[in-house]
């Protein structure tokens, strides 16, 4: 069905329905979006897809609301808003319509689905309180999007529009920014599993180019991988990577004798030239060219595996 009318409540607007309409409106640019409560436009009907109102849930029937008794739950129990329920029967249209390759579709879909569209559901429903986030409650995704309707003395139908509008086209960016970072991470994993197998034994992993590295690192069982190299802008960088996703401990740090060096100095201390930064931390370095680089990632695993020698001895 290719619907005429996109319909959803009048009034105060909350996250679910301004999300799930980024997503209609994207699949179906040519509907009008009409924001009523009157009973002729919440009614299920051939010419539109009613969502957040009409106190049913029918896809065939194209009605998508959570607040009627016996709301839709997901298969785990957990509660479906108005955008989970248009995520669910819309999310793999919108993906390809947003340019996402068709083998990448239920990945980006399940991965959105869980990160971004669950804790919409949840804090809709009432399921998850902002307020576990501490000091950072205010600024959640449906906290910030309600801050953009009217205040109370700017009343009437133009105004409350107003702030429709404004906050669709936050909600808008977000969601195509998320789903392009999701996308591009598993452009990256492929791209980085292709070096990886061109690696083979050695421990250092160089990238035609910066990009999320870890997960097809972890992904790929290459424990044996130390440092990434590669070109940033007019230098290339030597990074260390993360034991866990959570924290900063790296499998190794760059030379202690580096550490806040630049150009000559650096270059003094490590041998190479070309070396120009590394960081304080010990977990990035830069020179003005590859073979510098690599140069200076092969010195930093000779130290540290002399380093791991020297612990197990």
């Amino acid at each position: 069905m290719i619907p005429a009318f996109l319909v959803t409540h009048s009034g105060g607007f909350h996250a679910d329905e301004l999300l799930s309409t980024v997503i209609l409106t994207r699949l179906f640019p040519q509907a009008r979006l009409i924001r009523s409560r009157a009973p002729e436009w919440i009614r299920p009907g051939a010419d539109r897809i009613v969502y957040d109102v009409g106190g049913e849930y029918d896809a065939a029937a194209g009605i998508f609301d959570h607040h009627q008794r016996g709301a839709p739950l997901r298969e785990d129990g957990q509660p479906y808003s108005s955008f989970g329920l248009i995520w669910k029967h819309y999310g793999r249209d919108y993906l390809a319509a947003s340019g996402v390759p068709e083998d990448h579709i239920e990945a980006v879909h399940a991965a959105f689905d869980a990160r971004f569209v669950l804790p919409v559901d949840l804090v809709d429903n009432g399921a998850l309180d902002p307020s576990v986030a501490g000091p950072l409650a205010g600024l959640t995704l449906p906290a910030l999007l309600e801050t953009l309707k009217p205040v109370f003395d700017e009343a009437g139908q133009e105004a409350d529009e107003r702030g429709f509008q404004a906050a669709l086209a936050v909600a808008r960016a977000l969601v195509e920014a998320s789903v392009a970072q999701r996308a591009a991470k598993l452009r990256a994993e492929a791209l980085v599993l292709q070096q990886i197998a061109r690696a083979g034994d050695g421990r250092v992993l160089e990238l035609p180019m910066g990009m999320p590295f870890r997960p097809a690192v972890v992904k790929s069982g290459a424990d044996h991988l130390l440092f990434v190299v590669h070109p940033r802008d007019k230098d290339w960088c030597l990074t260390g990577i993360r034991k866990a996703d959570e924290g900063f401990e790296l499998r190794a740090d760059l030379p202690a004798a580096w550490a806040g060096l630049t150009n000559g100095e650096l270059e003094a201390a490590c041998g190479v030239a070309g070396a120009s930064f590394c960081h304080n931390g010990r977990f990035i370095a830069a020179a003005a060219t590859r073979e510098a680089a690599l140069a200076m990632a092969a010195l930093a695993v000779a130290e540290a595996t002399s380093l791991a020698s020297e612990t197990k001895a």
